[in-house]
């Protein structure tokens, strides 16, 4: 079915669902790289008023990738909540963005609504919406997680420590997880990108951490980012795994790519699950996404990258997730350029997974050859914290030696948590005064030492 819009004495015309969308996305060069951004400001416009004017109930009539052909479609065909669907029926994508934005609509209403909404949905309505309507939506949002403490609660930002070497030298990441630790980070999870990805090396590098968990008594979880099959693996050796880690995307061609398959993922689900080694709750799995993930795999169907990357997070909820975030600028400038598309492309990931109730974080990234620099990722950090971010990433220096691409600090995280008055997960932060690292009164860290050498003690029992 084509779409027509008629704007300043000419008719746009859109020939499909498909075309409509990508014509209304904000430029990104992974769309025109793809043959599917708008030509002009004007076709643009024109399609998002096209958009706006558009029933809701199309994306339940529609699909963008055929039910038969694609088992990312059939999930979300086959989960979608009709009575939670129920009270948006008859709305347009325009009428549900001033419904979202409502002051009436809250948190509560929100939440009862997520699980009748398509990532489909979710991205059409992003795509009209300025970036503070974004930030303002995904503030209502609050999707609670947990396992040995509690993400996303309100006026909390967690954070992912990421201590990852280009050797895998336990030293060198039992050093980098003590400055993150000094400083207040960890509480969303300790997860290693590993160098070496098999089965051995995940197996020890998981031991040691679980180690330091235990020596210290740290209420956080830990996470070795292997492939879902290693995982598999070093839990029937009896490896100490907390997370099941897997990067994901939102077409079934594309997560062929990374090698993995809706039934793969449920597998390691239930086996994480029959560990039992969360203390608060049971939310095992970890995913991160990335706008062009699909697109660079020539899995992407003809849609644009935003609305791709939307039907992740319903790949992402189907699996109770205790993280999920976006590594919004590390696949590169092919898909998105500068800061600009960065920063925009961070705030849709997260309102649309929000609006989804994925429990959502980001890595506030990019890589040398963008352009973009630490400031980008400072307004992007400031933004997304302002929105209910659930987590941010740390790095050391906020350059990643292993991965090489640029990320976030854990000085920066900290003067995040000062500078919007953040407080970390509860059961973290009162590990944290209890090291007589923090404040809970005050909610700064204390400029102290705590006075030993652990680095030994974390890498090895003493």
């Amino acid at each position: 079915m084509a779409y027509h819009y008629a704007l300043g004495g000419e008719t746009y015309r859109f020939e499909d669902l498909k075309t409509l969308l990508g014509k209304a996305s904000a430029a990104r060069s992974g769309d025109q790289l793809a043959g599917l951004a708008a030509e002009t400001d004007a076709q643009r416009i024109a399609a998002r008023y096209a958009l706006a004017d558009l029933p809701l109930t199309t994306f339940l009539t529609t699909a963008l990738i055929p039910y038969e052909h694609d088992d990312v479609t059939r999930l979300i065909v086959d989960t979608h909540d009709g009575a939670a669907f129920a009270p948006l029926a008859s709305m347009t994508v325009g009428e549900f963005r001033n419904w979202l934005l409502a002051d009436t609509t809250t948190t509560a209403v929100l939440t009862a609504a997520a699980s009748g909404i398509t990532p489909e949905m979710a991205a059409a309505v992003s795509k009209i919406m300025r970036n503070q309507d974004l930030m303002a939506v995904s503030r209502k949002v609050r999707v609670i997680t947990r396992f040995r403490n509690t993400i996303g609660l309100e006026g909390c930002l967690a954070t992912r420590l990421q201590p990852n070497h280009p050797t895998d030298d336990l030293k060198g990441i039992a050093a980098s997880t003590l400055d993150g630790l000094l400083r207040g980070m960890g509480d969303a999870v300790i997860g290693i990108n590993p160098a070496t990805d098999s089965v051995a090396n995940g197996f020890d590098l998981l031991n040691m951490l679980d180690h330091a968990r235990q020596r210290y008594d740290i209420p956080t979880q830990t996470c070795v980012l292997t492939h879902v099959t290693n995982t598999l693996e070093i839990m029937n050796k009896g490896g100490a795994v907390d997370l099941v880690f897997q990067s994901i995307a939102g077409t079934q061609k594309a997560n062929e790519g990374f090698g993995v398959s809706l039934a793969i993922l449920q597998e390691a689900y239930e086996a994480a699950l029959s560990l039992k080694r969360g203390t608060l709750g049971q939310n095992v799995m970890y995913f991160e996404t990335g706008q062009g993930a699909a697109l660079s795999a020539n899995a992407h169907h003809g849609v644009d990258q935003q609305t791709v990357e939307a039907r992740a997070y319903a790949v992402a909820r189907a699996y109770n997730p205790l993280l999920v975030n976006t590594v919004v600028g590390f696949i590169g400038p092919e898909y998105l350029y500068d800061g600009k598309q960065i920063i925009r492309a961070g705030l849709e990931d997260h309102f649309c997974a929000k609006l989804l109730g994925v429990p959502m974080g980001c890595d506030a990234c990019y890589t040398n050859h963008a352009e973009a620099d630490q400031d980008d990722m400072d307004n992007l950090m400031v933004l997304l914290a302002a929105a209910g971010i659930t987590f941010l990433i740390g790095v050391p220096g906020a350059d990643d030696i292993m991965l090489n691409y640029q990320s976030l600090s854990f000085h920066d995280l900290l003067s995040l948590r000062s500078l919007l008055g953040l407080k970390p997960a509860p059961e973290f932060a009162l590990w944290l005064e209890q090291m007589g690292l923090y404040d809970t009164q005050t909610q700064h860290m204390l400029d102290r030492n705590p006075g030993q050498t652990l680095l030994g003690q974390m890498v090895r029992p003493t």
